[in-house]
């Protein structure tokens, strides 16, 4: 960190309040401003790492402290700047996707482009105007790329909630937003943090979650998540998951589709974030039939490349196995039955067997 210039109380507070014009110049919805002390949040990760929740992401413990005490990751911290981007695409339908079992869901959030390069690059114009205005300081900005608790940061800059589903939740935009962070050495002033929490007795998204996932309120089993399942899981996908998976190939919404705040969330102004190659709506059978060039080059830029071809041909198996049948999702899944990995294969033959089990239900009620 780079020892900031020393400013009275005064010019902290004006450039507090010229920090959050300067984000909702630059496109974000709020920032907020808040102190390092996650005490009680590094307990209630503890506690959860201590479950085994976190199932394969080692990352979540890898960095000990450095997640839950700021001034250890990036020394000299003194407050953190959270921000949020809503992602919502306008006129994407998603329940009536999950409706459609032969049509492939792919989270919200990855229909379009990547959002990380996107808000990485207006937090470090944000982190320089601030240094126009007050000299060289001390910062490092963060998307999603480093241990960070930017729900807990969020939270207590304001933003809101952590809700039953252990996402941040915000009265008037629900969860579907993007969360980025400043550490900077400036000791700004801080809002007050969402201390109220408006979920009450609802139980919605424990109610929704396929999988039965939320194991507690704020507590999520990440080993039974579809998103953990679809994207962060390496192997294979346990077969006691797989029906409740229906045709979710990328991620789940489902805790946040159902959520009453989610009817308070804005369509996106971003270009960025509209669906492209028609992910928020096409068949499982057409995305199967890419080759790994095709998926390379209609990925290229999305946060569906991380899983990688191998791992996204496993998920859309899944996916057919649960369709209902028909002709060309059978002939699709015998197409892929020699590939060459056995993870594909596994799941091919086991969606080939679902498909053969349906066939012969429905010629035996013909």
């Amino acid at each position: 960190m780079t020892s900031p210039a020393i400013l009275e109380d005064s010019a902290l507070e004006e450039l507090a309040a010229t920090i959050k014009t300067w984000g909702r110049e630059l496109g974000f919805q709020q920032v907020g401003i808040a102190d390092i002390d996650l005490a009680e949040d590094e307990r209630h990760l503890l506690r959860w790492l201590d479950a085994g929740f976190q199932g394969e992401m080692g990352f979540m413990a890898k960095h000990g402290t450095k997640r839950t005490r700021p001034e250890e990751l990036v020394p000299g911290t003194l407050r953190v700047v959270s921000a949020r981007l809503d992602y919502l695409p306008a006129d994407v339908e998603s329940a009536k996707v999950l409706g459609q079992p032969e049509t492939a869901y792919v989270s919200r959030y990855a229909v379009g482009r990547d959002y990380h390069k996107l808000m990485r690059k207006r937090l470090a114009t944000l982190a320089s105007w601030i240094e126009e205005r007050v000299g060289p300081f001390g910062y490092r900005a963060f998307v999603d790329s480093a241990p960070v608790m930017e729900r807990a940061l969020a939270r207590k800059a304001g933003r809101g909630w952590v809700g039953k589903n252990a996402m941040l939740l915000n009265p008037r935009a629900g969860s579907l937003f993007f969360l980025g962070e400043l550490y900077v050495d400036l000791p700004l002033p801080v809002d007050p943090p969402f201390d109220s929490e408006h979920c009450g007795n609802c139980s919605a998204c424990r109610t929704a979650c396929p999988t039965e996932a939320i194991v507690e309120d704020k507590v999520v089993d990440a080993r039974a998540c579809i998103s953990y399942l679809t994207i962060e899981l390496f192997g294979s996908i346990p077969e006691r998951f797989r029906e409740a998976m229906g045709n979710r190939v990328f991620g789940c919404d489902d805790c946040q589709l159902v959520c009453p705040f989610t009817r308070f969330a804005k369509a996106t102004a971003e270009a960025d974030f509209s669906p492209r190659h028609d992910l928020d709506r096409a068949s499982l059978v057409s995305l199967f039939a890419w080759g790994e060039e095709e998926f390379l080059d209609k990925t290229a830029g999305s946060p569906i490349r991380r899983i990688g071809y191998e791992r996204w041909l496993r998920n859309l198996a899944v996916g057919l196995g649960n369709a209902p049948w028909s002709e060309s999702v059978e002939a699709a899944l015998r197409a892929r039955l020699a590939f060459p990995s056995d993870l594909v294969r596994e799941h091919v033959r086991w969606a080939l067997e679902r498909q053969r089990e349906k066939r012969g239900r429905l010629i035996a009620s013909a």
